[in-house]
């Protein structure tokens, strides 16, 4: 059997993508203890709370042990190449998790490594946060086939992966960002080409909010941008989500952010911290989307880990 890595949301299928959603619903002692007697790796480049605590947890939930490395530990291609250190950490854990400046490290891991690699992050994508997006609009909203999620502010990591999500769910996701930060024509029709949703780029913030059941957004300047962002700033000072702005979406639309937060930037306080947030049920569903995917990553791949365990 193939090693199944996750580097993004679309290394899903369509049906595997709910079969990770169904996992991340059942109760912990349904899903058995597929880690035991197995380790994790989980490098840090990035400092993180929710995709720590949250992937340590899960792996404890399963069953298994996580072995939580800093990024200068390691020195992912200073100290060692990146191939070495997935190729090296694979004769050790059933499989490895990697938060990281550049995708292509993670790529690379994926390229070599002989246990899955899942991507806790990196400049293009972000996996698990948008398993735990979906799965939070899920619970909130039901079945997102034909309804509408509006992402407002920078087209990032994180919302690169939930479009992908989005289309494979059947939602139609529309995303408001100044024109220079835009998706591209050929970044969306490769989203779109996903499943039976759509992904769309509108300028006008009040524009992707009209009659949207979810309105997301994220900061503005994400983890290694601290060069840019005074520009960055200036570009997007029309893009916060604000009181008003939630008017315009449907009624009872629930606001999303993966945290960090700032407050007064591209989110006002009242709206974060106001009745329709659902802030921290994403952050909670940070656990729960991340055990669903290592039971499915183990459904597929058990008997990999068992030959692993015995080499």
């Amino acid at each position: 059997m193939s090693i199944r890595h996750i580097l993004d949301t679309s290394d899903f299928s369509v049906q595997e993508l709910h079969d990770v959603l169904a996992l991340a619903q059942m109760p912990v002692a349904q899903l058995g203890e597929p880690l035991t007697g197995h380790c994790a790796a989980l490098i840090f480049e990035k400092p993180s709370n929710r995709t720590r605590h949250s992937m340590e947890v899960a792996v404890v939930q399963l069953g298994g042990h996580p072995v939580y490395t800093r990024g200068e530990e390691v020195g992912i291609d200073v100290r060692e190449t990146a191939e070495d250190i997935a190729q090296v950490m694979a004769g050790y854990h059933a499989f490895l998790g990697a938060r990281v400046f550049k995708h292509d490290v993670v790529q690379r891991m994926a390229s070599v490594s002989s246990v899955p690699v899942v991507n806790m992050l990196s400049d293009v994508a972000h996996p698990l946060q948008a398993l735990a997006d979906v799965l939070t609009m899920h619970q909130q909203h039901g079945d997102l086939q034909g309804k509408k999620i509006a992402w407002v502010g920078d087209f990032n990591n994180v919302a690169n992966s939930l479009a992908q999500a989005c289309v494979m769910l059947g939602a139609e996701f529309v995303v408001s960002t100044p024109p220079q930060y835009r998706p591209t024509e050929s970044e969306l029709a490769i989203i779109n080409a996903l499943g039976k949703g759509s992904a769309q780029y509108v300028a006008a913030p009040s524009e992707a909010a009209n009659g949207a059941i979810a309105v997301h957004t994220d900061v503005w300047i994400s983890m290694g941008e601290e060069s840019v962002a005074a520009e960055k700033a200036a570009a997007f000072s029309g893009f916060m989500v604000t009181q008003d702005l939630m008017t315009k979406a449907q009624q009872g639309a629930c606001f999303y952010h993966c945290l960090p937060a700032h407050r007064g930037s591209e989110v006002e306080a009242a709206v974060i911290d106001g009745a329709n947030s659902r802030v921290i049920e994403q952050a909670h569903n940070r656990l729960h989307s991340a055990r669903g995917l290592l039971a499915w990553i183990f459904q597929q791949q058990g008997a990999v880990v068992k030959e692993s365990s015995q080499s």
